[in-house]
């Protein structure tokens, strides 16, 4: 054996081209991303879905497009399809989410609204930190499809609204802010008033953000 020779080393899947940060993809996200399961790339004809909801922006890069089939009686899905303009962790976060709300012959409106991205990136054998956001676009846009079959169905009291609350008046910080935040790495009061400087002009908002970075904490780590 050569002893002077390096040991292999896992192939680097991409290489930030700003920063020279190294990120490494399971088998399992470049099987969902090569082999997305349930992509529609054309509109659904009329009736064929009783649910939907859209997320993002063309101008921001990432759009996420949710159809799904519930069945009035179990409130269960019993299909989802989904389209997305995004990054490769966006259609891979997609695909796996696709398949754990439908498997099995699949899980209620409720059940689903509670599986949180950390299981889905379990279930991918995980991502690169900074591509967690990825596992949340598809989340938004399940819940934005479950309020619209909600309101479809004149069950007004399912209906979950998430709204943007200004935190701190001072920095127009609001509530979105700190959970992107949280989602970028952020998960103590010091990194995220590096981001965001909330806090520091008006420490009497400071309880209100620690509630909040806890709360987005256990949402997205468990």
């Amino acid at each position: 054996m050569d002893e002077t020779r390096a040991p292999s080393r896992e192939p680097v899947d991409v290489i930030n081209q700003y920063t020279g940060e190294k990120w490494y993809y399971s088998d399992i996200v470049k099987d969902h991303f090569f082999n997305p399961r349930n992509l529609l790339l054309t509109d659904p004809g009329e009736g064929e879905f009783n649910a939907s909801g859209i997320v993002g922006s063309p101008a921001c890069g990432d759009v996420m497009h949710i159809w799904m089939k519930i069945d009035p009686g179990t409130e269960r899905v019993k299909d989802l399809k989904w389209r997305t303009f995004g990054c490769g962790s966006a259609i891979a976060a997609t695909s796996m989410f696709s398949v754990m709300v439908t498997e099995d012959g699949g899980r209620t409106l409720d059940e689903s609204r509670n599986i949180k991205p950390q299981q889905i990136m379990e279930r991918l054998g995980g991502l690169p930190n900074r591509k967690i956001h990825c596992s949340v676009l598809v989340d938004k846009a399940f819940h934005k499809a479950a309020n619209d079959y909600f309101r479809k169905a004149n069950k007004y009291d399912k209906i979950v609204v998430e709204g943007a609350k200004v935190i701190d008046a001072a920095t127009q910080t609001t509530d979105k802010d700190i959970e992107e935040a949280v989602l970028e790495g952020a998960v103590d009061l010091d990194s995220v008033q590096k981001k965001l400087k909330v806090g520091i002009g008006n420490p009497g908002v400071v309880p209100e953000v620690e509630q909040l970075i806890r709360f987005y904490k256990e949402k997205y780590y468990g």
